[in-house]
């Protein structure tokens, strides 16, 4: 196996430990403060991972949606809730199955997906060699994905862009005030 394989390997190893162990740790804690700084790291691992996969706009968005606003929204949240978790009065055994049921169908549904990065995959045989053809000539530039999603793909990013900013707005929307000052509402 050639060595620069070894070491992505190692990498990747590395951050699904860490991304393991951050899991866990958000799943411990009582203080929602300390879940919404865990939850924010896990989301720099995961575009750290997603870097390591060569992909970089997935990264972008990861560490930009997931770390950065989500972090954001969930600490203006705390600003209007209690600061630790109240215990459950019942018992956690559902929503444990119903995660466990879920997770086995996913599980499932991937059996028959064609070997990761395999050279006769559908994505690697349908578009993409056509993109990588035509990029150079048509747009100009050297990033294949830069291209695709800018101009090939620019009215569905726009889309997208739309859609996050839009739950953005309505995030906000529901955290927002009543117009009076926090120490009267909090009193009331």
């Amino acid at each position: 196996m050639n060595a620069n394989l070894v070491g992505i390997a190692i990498i990747d190893i590395v951050f699904f430990t860490l991304l393991v162990l951050t899991a866990v740790a958000i799943i411990r804690q009582r203080s929602l403060f300390a879940v919404a700084m865990l939850s924010g790291v896990f989301s720099l691992l995961s575009a750290g991972l997603f870097v390591t996969l060569d992909a970089m706009d997935v990264a972008f968005t990861e560490a930009a949606v997931g770390a950065g606003i989500s972090t954001v929204l969930m600490l203006g949240t705390l600003a209007l809730t209690d600061k630790d978790e109240t215990k459950p009065k019942r018992s956690a055994l559902l929503p444990l199955l119903v995660c466990f049921i879920a997770g086995a169908a996913l599980v499932y549904g991937t059996l028959d997906m064609p070997p990761f990065g395999a050279a006769d995959n559908p994505v690697q045989t349908h578009v993409a060699p056509e993109y990588l053809e035509r990029t150079p000539t048509d747009i100009g530039i050297p990033n294949v994905v830069a291209a695709v999603l800018a101009s090939y793909r620019g009215f569905d990013t726009l889309g997208e862009v739309v859609v996050v900013f839009a739950a953005l707005v309505a995030v906000l929307l529901m955290l927002g005030t009543t117009g009076r000052p926090a120490n009267k509402r909090n009193k009331e």
